[in-house]
């Protein structure tokens, strides 16, 4: 049996970019032979540590943006949404809290599936994973403060979490080992050349091959030997 090929997603929600990235890598994790390792972290430290410039001040980068990702959402079947202020929720209220829940609950519903093992519904952390659609539509199609509590808890409800594993998640959250944990993430990323999210690293032979942007998805699927079936590949297989 061929072993699967190990493709990092270096993501945070306050991209839209990286939503969908998100979307796309989920949707072939199971048609691709890759092993997916999802990567929340800080696009603001990234930005800062590679010397890059949001689209928020680069007024000609920025109407290009609102633009683009409304042709994006539709190719990709993406239900993204401009906030009535996209700069102050993507460039000014920052995405450290949000990632930082999120990475705890990734990790908090891995030990509770480990625990349960096949009793546990669903994937607990599969569900958290496409939880994040939930809460991005909150984000982006409302432009609400996404950082409070009460929106990861809904996010994590409506991806069919326990109260319990959504309370241990909470309780984590704002915890130094999450925290480090997501420096270390930025850090990494930082590491491999980062300068925005989505960022994939395909790691062939031992070196990692870098794809940046929610546009490379062709170009990846040349480099790992698979096949790129359009943003819907369920869809599109069932046609052929």
């Amino acid at each position: 049996m061929t072993s699967k090929k190990v493709i990092e997603l270096f993501y945070d929600v306050v991209s839209p970019y990286s939503w969908l990235g998100f979307e796309v890598m989920c949707r072939y994790r199971h048609v691709w032979n890759i092993e997916l390792k999802l990567c929340p972290a800080f696009l603001g430290g990234v930005m800062q540590g590679s010397g890059n410039k949001p689209p928020g001040v680069v007024p000609n980068k920025f109407m290009y943006m609102t633009k683009d990702l409304k042709r994006a959402a539709e190719y990709f079947d993406v239900p993204l949404q401009a906030p009535a202020d996209p700069f102050e929720v993507m460039f000014k209220k920052g995405s450290l809290y949000g990632d930082a829940l999120r990475d705890s609950g990734a990790r908090t519903g891995e030990r509770r599936r480990q625990a349960g093992g096949a009793g546990v519904p669903g994937a607990v952390e599969t569900d958290l994973e496409r939880g994040q659609g939930h809460h991005r539509s909150r984000i982006v199609g409302g432009g609400a403060n996404w950082s409070r509590l009460v929106l990861f808890g809904e996010a994590a409800k409506k991806a069919g979490l326990s109260d319990g594993v959504i309370k241990d998640a909470l309780e984590t959250a704002a915890s130094k080992e999450i925290k480090d944990k997501l420096k270390d993430a930025t850090q990494k990323a930082l590491d491999y050349g980062a300068f925005g999210f989505p960022l994939l690293v395909y790691h062939r032979n031992g070196s990692p091959e870098i794809f940046f942007g929610s546009d490379r998805f062709e170009l990846l699927a040349h480099c790992i030997g698979e096949k790129w079936l359009g943003p819907r590949p369920n869809t599109s297989a069932a046609k052929l």
